[in-house]
């Protein structure tokens, strides 16, 4: 490109791609033999030599035109060919249907006789044979392939259903771009690096279904209002008490009262919750994992998030697994914007069965940076005697901690820690493992409509 600045020359639409790492491969391929051009000369000079044959020497001609048009073409065929996807939503629950409209267009005045596009996706499009052609899957991968003419300075705009049935961040492409001349005597193909993604939310239910408590799930909290403080939002002010805290008290409206007063906080707003979430399955890593088991686990730890963003608390998520090419834990520290919900639902869909480390040591270690007042809630697919010595100690030292166990047998008794079972055999989770199509009711209906304004976000990992 800086040779062709330099000689005056404006650079290609291809190699403005190839700079930008676009363009990941060319192949090109042709039927025209090396023999044809000077088979064509021949024809020419026999045709001038024996006493200027019309026949000859026109069969010549025409080998050699045909010759340079073909080139030329192929050579103009995929420049200004634009392809590119867009969907009415790029995060979605399972088995919800995305909308992927597929735009097709060529920025130049040459037509095109014959154009194919090879998609690669992670689903067949619902439309598989009438519109695109699928052509195969390949080690879960389909490829959408769509063959059409289009004209110069044209566009065409064809539309897909998909639908995801598993949680997860889905990549769709890259693209493979073919088409040639008009006598398809030469046809050139082009890989680009046109990737999308789509991020599948983990199932979500009301605590009801999971067999837990809808009201005050983790404990009563009506309990001292210094314990949920909030410095943003408060109630009131009343007449200040000798356990109040210093810091709570109102100085402009004792000045005007002439008497101590003490502001009063919202509970609701104050409450903080941090989710753990164990991925281990099996009690030794060495003895792999169950992949049911751990879908149940993530999308029980999704449906106590949302409850939490719901109740207006601030809701952070801890996970002892890490994002697909990682080796750190996941933390989403607790939060109270529009967006939490969001970061903690692509979270929970990108996590992965490798534990980074035990769920003991993160709660220990994260702990210690959590509000004194929060609520830590342990989900985990087993108990261990290790879990159940660091609830005990986390609750000795004043923590509200509680556990949903989702193992067969019931957990065990321990003295003062809210406990839940919520074990394989309940129903919802029937509906998870069979992939079910269900109208969204209730509050997840009121969480999609929430995550449909969200901008997409990136989830990161702990640096």
């Amino acid at each position: 490109m800086a040779r062709q600045l330099v000689r005056g020359a404006v650079p290609r639409f291809e190699d403005v791609a190839t700079s930008r790492g676009l363009l990941l491969k060319e192949r090109q391929e042709s039927i025209f033999s090396d023999a044809w051009i000077p088979v064509a000369v021949l024809f020419i000079i026999i045709g001038l030599i024996a006493g200027r044959n019309v026949g000859m020497f026109t069969l010549g001609l025409v080998l050699l035109l045909i010759y340079a048009l073909s080139s030329w073409w192929k050579d103009n065929a995929l420049t200004g060919v634009t392809y590119q996807r867009t969907f009415d939503r790029t995060r979605v629950f399972p088995t919800e249907p995305v909308v992927m409209t597929i735009s097709i267009g060529n920025l130049k005045s040459l037509p095109l006789t014959w154009l194919r596009f090879d998609d690669r996706l992670p689903v067949a499009p619902l439309e598989s044979g009438q519109i695109g052609e699928m052509i195969g899957q390949t080690h879960g991968q389909y490829t959408l392939r769509n063959i059409l003419t289009i004209g110069g300075n044209s566009h065409v705009t064809r539309r897909f259903t998909l639908t995801f049935p598993h949680r997860g961040f889905y990549t769709l492409g890259p693209v493979t771009y073919r088409s040639g001349d008009i006598f398809t005597l030469f046809t050139i193909e082009r890989d680009y690096d046109d990737t999308s993604r789509i991020v599948v939310f983990p199932k979500v239910w009301p605590l009801e279904a999971l067999g837990l408590p809808a009201k005050e799930p983790f404990g009563e909290l009506n309990v001292r209002r210094s314990l949920f403080t909030d410095p943003i939002r408060t109630q009131g002010i009343r007449d200040y008490h000798p356990q109040d805290r210093f810091r709570d008290v109102h100085w402009k409206a004792s000045a005007q009262r002439g008497s101590l007063q003490t502001k009063v906080y919202d509970p609701s707003t104050g409450m903080t919750m941090a989710v753990f979430l164990n991925v281990a399955t099996m009690r030794r890593h060495w003895m792999g994992f169950e992949p049911q088991q751990l879908e149940r686990a993530i999308s029980v730890a999704a449906s106590v998030a949302s409850y939490g963003v719901e109740q207006k608390w601030g809701v952070g998520l801890y996970v002892n697994g890490a994002f697909p090419k990682s080796d750190q834990s996941i933390r989403v520290p607790p939060g109270r914007s529009p967006e939490q919900l969001a970061h903690i639902l692509e979270a929970l869909a990108a996590t992965t069965e490798f534990a980074t480390a035990s769920i003991e040591k993160l709660m220990t270690r994260e702990s210690t940076r959590l509000p004194w007042p929060a609520t830590l809630v342990l989900v985990t697919a087993h108990v261990t005697e290790e879990m159940a010595a660091v609830l005990a100690r986390l609750k000795k030292a004043g923590r509200r901690v509680a556990l949903i166990s989702l193992a067969e047998e019931s957990p065990p008794f321990m003295d003062g820690i809210l406990t839940y079972h919520v074990p394989p055999h309940t129903p919802v989770f029937a509906e998870l493992e069979g992939n079910e199509v269900t109208l969204a009711t209730g509050s997840q209906a009121a969480t999609i409509a929430a995550l449909a304004t969200i901008p997409a976000y990136e989830a990161q990992s702990e640096s």
